[in-house]
C-alpha cells in the first residue's frame, strides 16, 4: 500500500513526526511510519501517557489518539513505554536502513518499531527482534505474526545478534558496548544505543538512566568512527551484573565535561593511540578519527 493510501491521520502523523525528528525527507521512512498501526502494540484502551512526572489517562478510546508524540505506558509499574515517536524517528534516520539489510532490534517492546524497521530493510531485508522481558516478547511475537522477514527472539539482547548484521539499534542503556554488537557489526555497519550511566536512588538502582548519550558507531575499513548523537533517557539494561564501586566515576565526569560531543572514534580491543574522551582496558572513546 502507498503513502497515499494509508488513513489521512496516519500520513498526518507520519509528516509531524518527522518534522519534530528534524528529518527533512526521507520518503521511506515517512511510509514506514504512516504504514504501521501503533493501536495494534499498544494493548486495548484505556490508554496510559507519560508526561515525563506521571501517567495519565487518555481521553479518549479512538486510536486517533494514539498518533501523536508521546510515550505510551505498556507496563507502567515499571515505567516501560513505547516510546516517543520523533526520537525513534531520528534514530532510524541515522541509522539510514536500506532494503535488503539486515537489523538487529534490541530491546524490541511489543514490536511497533521492529514493524517499523521491517519496512525499511523490506521483503528482501530481515529483522531480528530481542526482547527480555518474556510478557513484552510473547506480545511482540502475537503483533509481528503477519510479517515473514522478522524473527522475534526472547533473550538477553547484551548477547545478540549471533551472526553479522548491518544494524544494530539498542532501545535500552548500557555503561559499555557489549562483545556481540561489535564483533558481529558487519563492514560498514552501524550500531546505535544509548550510552550512560544508572540512576541511583537510597543507594538502589531505579532501572533508569541518570546521564545518556545515543552513541553511534560506525565499522569502516580501518577501524570505528564514533559520535554522540543527542542526550537521551532510557530504561536500563535488565539481567546485568550489578558494576563495581566506582566504575561509573570516570564515564560520570565525561558526561559532565561535555567532551563527549567532540568523540569521533571508537577503539576496540586494541591499545589506546593518543587521548580518550573515556576508556577502559578493552575499548575506549576517542577525539582522533579513525
Amino acid at each position: 500500500m502507498a503513502f497515499e493510501d494509508e488513513p489521512p491521520y496516519r500520513q498526518i502523523y507520519a509528516r509531524q513526526i518527522l518534522a519534530k525528528a528534524g528529518v527533512a525527507k526521507n520518503d521511506r521512512l515517512l511510509a514506514a511510519l504512516a504504514k504501521v498501526p501503533r493501536e495494534k502494540f499498544v494493548g486495548p484502551p484505556p490508554w496510559l501517557y507519560n508526561d515525563f512526572r506521571h501517567y495519565r489517562e487518555m481521553a479518549s478510546t479512538d486510536p486517533v489518539v494514539l498518533y501523536q508524540d508521546l510515550l505510551i505506558g505498556l507496563n507502567t509499574r515499571r515505567g516501560v513505554n513505547n516510546g516517543m515517536p520523533s526520537l525513534h524517528a531520528s534514530a532510524l534516520n541515522t541509522l539510514g536502513i536500506r532494503e535488503g539489510e539486515t537489523v538487529a532490534h534490541l530491546g524490541a517492546g511489543t514490536g511497533y518499531y521492529t514493524a517499523i524497521i521491517a519496512g525499511l530493510v523490506g521483503s528482501s531485508g530481515k529483522v531480528v527482534a530481542v526482547e527480555y522481558d518474556e510478557a513484552l516478547a510473547e506480545k511482540a511475537r502475537e503483533n509481528l505474526s503477519g510479517y515473514p522477514n522478522i524473527e522475534v527472539v526472547q533473550g538477553d539482547a547484551a548477547k545478540w545478534p549471533k551472526e553479522d548484521a548491518d544494524v544494530i539499534y539498542a532501545n535500552f542503556a548500557l555503561d559499555h558496548p557489549p562483545a556481540a554488537w561489535i564483533e558481529n557489526l558487519g563492514v560498514s555497519g552501524r550500531l546505535l544505543f544509548p550510552l550512560g550511566i544508572p540512576a541511583v536512588e537510597n543507594g538502589r538502582a531505579t532501572g533508569f538512566t541518570r546521564s545518556a548519550g545515543f552513541l553511534l558507531i560506525e565499522r569502516r575499513a580501518r577501524g570505528f568512527g564514533a559520535r554522540f548523537i543527542q542526550p537521551v533517557s532510557f530504561v536500563w539494561a535488565e539481567g546485568q551484573e550489578p558494576p563495581p564501586a566506582g566504575r561509573h566515576d570516570g564515564l560520570a565526569e565525561a558526561f559532565r565535561s561535555r567532551r563527549l560531543l567532540q568523540v569521533r572514534s571508537f577503539r576496540w580491543r586494541t591499545a589506546p593511540q593518543g587521548e580518550e574522551c573515556y576508556g577502559e582496558q578493552e575499548w575506549g572513546l576517542s577525539f582522533e578519527e579513525p
